[in-house]
């Protein structure tokens, strides 16, 4: 594991006490009431499409964290297995899912499950990591299995991290540590098009204020060739945004 791996994985796990102010806009992440309606406007967007998206019966959730989505998650499938690398984050998370304290970079699955979900993970996974972080997606996937996943946007450059540069960036704690840390926005056309030759079929899009990267797709290529027909998740009307951190 690189050096700036080893030093993302302390951040997140000293963060966890604090990570859920940033997704909630509590105390240093607290935005102006025009703002945060913005921002509320566009978590209201994406929490619509999962839903939408109906997962079902087996979920594994990669990079879980303190559980924002497990929760969500937990109420719209049959079991969902959440594995995260830190147990400073897992202890926040819901006893509702079967927590699995692992790295997602030495991870192996033991079982296959009918949709893999990651919230603000991929903005983090290094170019050198990337094809086998899917490699890893593919074979936790039934055939024909589906991904539903929710990032940073592209746009979005209103972040908390610092000296951002070749895929990287320094973040701070409330207590005034610094971390380097890896951090790639994607827009949603050019991941689209990267994952495809992994045997992805990805519907992406921008949340209406460009907070967020969010969409579905499914493999392709195990039970035939034909590439699925994948909608990009529906997006309730709603306008406004920009973001921190994530």
């Amino acid at each position: 594991m690189s050096d700036v791996l080893r030093e993302q994985k302390r951040y997140y796990a000293e963060r966890a006490p604090e990570y859920d102010d940033w997704w909630y806009r509590r105390g240093r992440y607290e935005l102006e009431p025009e703002a945060l309606a913005r921002w509320r406007a566009d978590v209201a967007e994406t929490e619509a499409a999962l839903e939408g998206f109906a997962p079902g019966g087996s979920v594994l959730e990669l990079a879980a964290g303190t559980g924002i989505w497990t929760r969500r998650l937990v109420g719209l499938a049959d079991r969902v297995v959440a594995v995260d690398a830190n147990a400073e984050t897992l202890a926040l998370n819901t006893s509702d899912a079967e927590l699995v304290r692992a790295d997602v970079f030495e991870w192996e699955p033991a079982e296959r499950f009918d949709l893999v979900f990651f919230s603000f993970w991929l903005s983090h996974v290094p170019e050198e990591r990337f094809d086998e972080f899917w490699s890893l997606v593919r074979a936790a996937l039934v055939p024909r299995g589906r991904v539903f996943l929710v990032d940073s946007g592209a746009g979005d450059t209103a972040h908390t991290g610092t000296d951002q540069a070749d895929g990287e960036e320094t973040r701070s704690l409330a207590g005034g540590r610094t971390f380097r840390i890896v951090k790639r926005r994607w827009r949603h056309d050019e991941l689209a098009e990267r994952v495809r030759p992994l045997g992805f079929e990805l519907a992406l899009r921008d949340s209406a204020n460009g907070h967020f990267l969010y969409g579905a797709g499914s493999v392709v290529g195990e039970a035939d060739d034909a590439r699925p027909e994948t909608p990009a998740p529906p997006a309730p009307g709603g306008a406004e945004g920009r973001s921190r951190d994530g």
